[in-house]
């Protein structure tokens, strides 16, 4: 066993020690590949679409729901899609003849992205928005 003198002992031991435990609940507190294949991006998402190009209308929300790596419709339309362990996201949406399809993250309880698509024949693109219930 290593013996310090007191004053080498008594000023930086406790400092590593605080380190030490800084380190542990940092990295308890960040999201793990494993948490992420085990459904880190799991539940009911809300999601809200902006119109930014063309003659469609804004601000529906629609509930998507993840479980996994896939995208489902959480009532509504037909829905598909996968998100990655790093919470990019791709879906394809459709509800009769109109269909959009979709990109972007997902980080933590909220998301945000592009689309783009047909809606009542028209074409649009825009930006959507989501927060996890």
């Amino acid at each position: 066993m290593a013996h310090f003198p007191q004053s080498l002992s008594s000023r930086v031991l406790p400092r590593l020690g605080t380190v030490a435990l800084l380190a542990v609940i940092g990295a308890a507190a960040l999201p793990s590949a494993a948490d992420a294949r085990l459904g880190g991006y799991d539940g009911v998402w809300n999601v809200t679409f902006a119109t930014t190009r063309g003659n469609c209308s804004s601000g529906y929300m629609v509930p998507f729901t993840v479980i996994g790596s896939r995208v489902t419709s959480a009532g509504g339309g037909r829905v598909s899609g996968r998100v990655n362990r790093a919470g990019s996201v791709a879906v394809q949406v459709s509800v009769g003849a109109s269909h959009a399809s979709g990109g972007g993250r997902l980080a933590g309880s909220a998301g945000a992205g592009s689309w783009s698509g047909i809606i009542s024949g028209d074409r649009c693109s825009g930006t959507w928005q989501a927060t996890r219930s």
